[in-house]
């Protein structure tokens, strides 16, 4: 275990803690040692990453609740006062009311000669956020909430401490009010909300001091975060059989595209044969840039032994097939118009549930909108705790679900979920969600399993959008060409 505050790696897998069980964490931490030592600790940790991120900065701003966030807070700008820094405290705690570790904390801001002050400094080189923290019972109100806006508004870097206030920390949603940090310190776990739903543009760049506490004897964790999988390595005596059939089943007519990406992802994501069964007339060659795809009918899926891909660029041809692959396909993923033709249908779904009990690997990957209609809700019920919907369609459906978002989430059932640290703004175009599907098809074809393909795949999609050169323009074709890691 790392015991001092490190920047969280896309590539490393960590373990993400809901705050209740964060709470029975250090509950425990505190049997051993005071709690004192821990807020000292966090107040220390948080100082040195503070100087770390703005070495320059002469005048702080430390934004501290009433709460042990704010005794960080206060901790924290007794170290900075000490390192010579020019420390502004606003603080919403009562004297009268602070508990001994408070107290304590108070005490040595107060010695270390920190300014207190009723009104935040007007041009602070760093602003912290000490208010909240995951002890947050209510959306900030009053001088709490002026103070986030001032924060930021304002031009200067903000660190924000366990989280930032307002965040949900499990869900990463927000209502009203939210700090908007350059960098955050998680400290003790990391939360989910760090990572998906709004999360990702409240916490900006992550990083963990664990406190020195060990949270291993608490079994699993809520979820993880995903670490970059393996790289595959094949035989030299491997073929194009070994590395497996995709076919993919969609495009009706003008929506062609949509499976022609799939059906290209597929093959560059290494898939032996790629297989397209157009739901519209086509002659000739499938893909003129890409000749080496096959055209096909359904009647030549073998379902047996193809993974299959279906549903893009489906339109409402697609209804007609499903009943067909349900029954019929080992592998499946199912995508946009299979997804809305399952909601729409209800004599798929038996179908569908069944498919768990034979053995059968299944994939959905619906993006917010669609998981509504699979779940009967509506987006905004979706958005406001994605892991808890992703894991809610996987028990319903019995089938690995990727949750499709900022902070994409792969659930299954028996399995801890895992969010996707990789991705950005960037892959908000048309056709990256069928250039995903085909990825997964490629993997479940070579004999990954549903939920580990899933994974690699959403990651993998991810990082080649992160690693694209800021000089070019994003598409989906270019995305499903591109070699990945």
């Amino acid at each position: 275990m790392r015991d001092r505050p490190f920047r969280i790696d896309p590539r490393q897998t960590e373990a993400l803690h809901t705050v209740a069980r964060t709470r029975q964490m250090e509950s425990e931490a505190m049997e051993a040692r005071p709690r004192s030592s821990l807020m000292a600790r966090a107040g220390a940790s948080v100082a040195s990453l503070a100087m770390a991120l703005r070495p320059h900065a002469l005048h702080i701003w430390v934004a501290a609740g009433p709460g042990n966030n704010g005794g960080d807070g206060l901790e924290a700008a007794a170290n900075l006062r000490q390192m010579g820094r020019r420390v502004t405290v606003t603080w919403l705690g009562e004297p009268e009311r602070m508990g001994p570790d408070l107290a304590a904390a108070h005490a040595r801001a107060v010695s270390s000669g920190v300014e207190f002050a009723e009104q935040p400094p007007a041009c602070p080189d760093l602003s912290i956020d000490a208010l909240l923290g995951i002890g947050a019972a209510r959306a900030p109100q009053g001088r709490m909430a002026d103070w986030i806006t001032r924060m930021n508004r304002g031009p200067a870097a903000i660190l924000a401490v366990d989280l930032p206030s307002g965040l949900d920390a499990d869900t990463g949603g927000w209502q009203d009010t939210c700090v908007q940090a350059t960098a955050t310190l998680s400290l003790l776990t990391l939360k989910p909300g760090l990572f998906t739903g709004r999360g990702r543009d409240a916490a900006g760049a992550i990083w963990l001091d664990r406190l020195g506490v060990c949270g291993t004897s608490h079994g699993e964790p809520s979820a993880w975060l995903t670490g970059q999988p393996p790289t595959a390595h094949w035989a030299h005596a491997t073929h194009k059989g070994s590395r497996g059939d995709v076919a993919v089943v969609g495009g009706a007519r003008n929506m062609q595209g949509a499976a022609l990406l799939a059906a290209r992802s597929a093959l560059c994501r290494g898939a032996g044969r790629v297989h397209w069964v157009p739901l519209s007339e086509v002659s000739g060659i499938a893909d003129p840039g890409m000749p080496e795809l096959m055209l096909r009918t359904l009647d030549a899926v073998d379902g047996a032994r193809m993974a299959v891909v279906c549903g893009c660029g489906g339109g409402n041809a697609v209804a007609e097939v499903l009943p067909r692959l349900l029954s019929t396909a080992h592998k499946l993923v199912l995508d946009a118009d299979a997804l809305n033709a399952v909601a729409a249908d209800p004599a798929l779904h038996p179908l569908l549930r069944a498919r768990a009990g034979r053995g059968w690997s299944t994939v959905l990957t619906p993006h917010p909108l669609e998981a509504a209609r699979l779940a009967g809700t509506d987006v905004g019920s979706i958005q406001s705790d994605r892991l808890t919907w992703a894991s809610r369609l996987a028990a319903s459906w019995h089938c690995t679900v990727v949750l499709k978002g900022s902070g994409s989430i792969v659930a299954a059932v028996n399995k801890t979920p895992c969010i996707n640290p990789t991705g950005g703004p960037n892959l908000a175009c048309a056709g990256t969600g069928d250039v995903l599907a085909g990825a997964i098809g490629a993997l479940l074809a070579a004999g990954a399993g549903a939920f580990e393909a899933a994974t690699a795949a959403v990651w993998q999609h991810g990082h080649c959008a992160d690693s694209w050169p800021a000089t070019r323009v994003l598409t989906a074709s270019a995305l499903a060409g591109a070699a990945w890691e």
